[in-house]
């Protein structure tokens, strides 16, 4: 059992005591399903993590991207770039464009997943615009980024050997109308400190 697996198993256990102390199955299903999803990975969840030096593999993949809105929110929302190729470990940069098609200011959240579903567990971002609701103005376009990694811990699993290729993909979804408020999707997302290493993109 690799490293990332133990962790994650001892995640799901504590989850599960909480929730035999509880004695409140309905309180606590739709949470312990999210945390079930989050450290393990299940149905291309993929996992938050903090920036810092990983081990870069001289394995490569294919990271290709798609975007997507809810029929209820007014935007166009895009990859900028279609794919990247990245070693296992590097940290790279993608970007993501929205443009708000109405004469209101709106906000939205994204949910994401990536497929196939088996690799959701070694795919990890360090920062990206779907952790926080986004609001844009009338007419606006933004560019929003998401730093990611492939967890070197994918060599250890055998399963995916096989993996050449992830598509991370999200679909934003209305929240509500934001009056008077402006996107700040890019605090804490200094490019300067992201600490990239090479990456291609088209």
């Amino acid at each position: 059992m690799t490293p990332m697996a133990k962790k994650n198993l001892q995640a799901v256990s504590i989850a599960l005591l909480a929730l035999t102390a509880s004695g409140s199955l309905a309180a606590f299903a739709v949470p312990l399903y999210e945390i079930f999803c989050q450290v393990t990975g299940y149905g291309g969840t993929t996992q938050r993590a903090d920036a810092g030096d990983h081990v870069i593999l001289d394995r490569v993949m294919s990271v290709r991207f798609d975007g997507s809105v809810d029929g209820d929110l007014p935007w166009k929302f895009h990859p900028v770039q279609n794919t990247q190729t990245v070693k296992v470990g590097d940290t790279a940069l993608a970007f993501f464009e929205a443009t708000n098609l109405s004469d209101e200011p709106i906000t939205g959240s994204a949910a994401f997943n990536v497929t196939p579903y088996k690799a959701g567990l070694y795919f990890s971002k360090i920062a990206c615009f779907c952790f926080t609701e986004q609001t844009l103005q009338p007419g606006e376009t933004v560019q929003m980024p998401v730093t990611y990694f492939i967890d070197p811990d994918i060599a250890d699993d055998k399963k995916l050997d096989d993996v050449t290729e992830i598509t991370l993909s999200y679909t934003f979804f209305f929240q509500g109308i934001a009056e008077g408020k402006g996107n700040e999707i890019h605090a804490g997302l200094k490019t300067s400190d992201m600490g990239l290493g090479d990456i291609s993109g088209e």
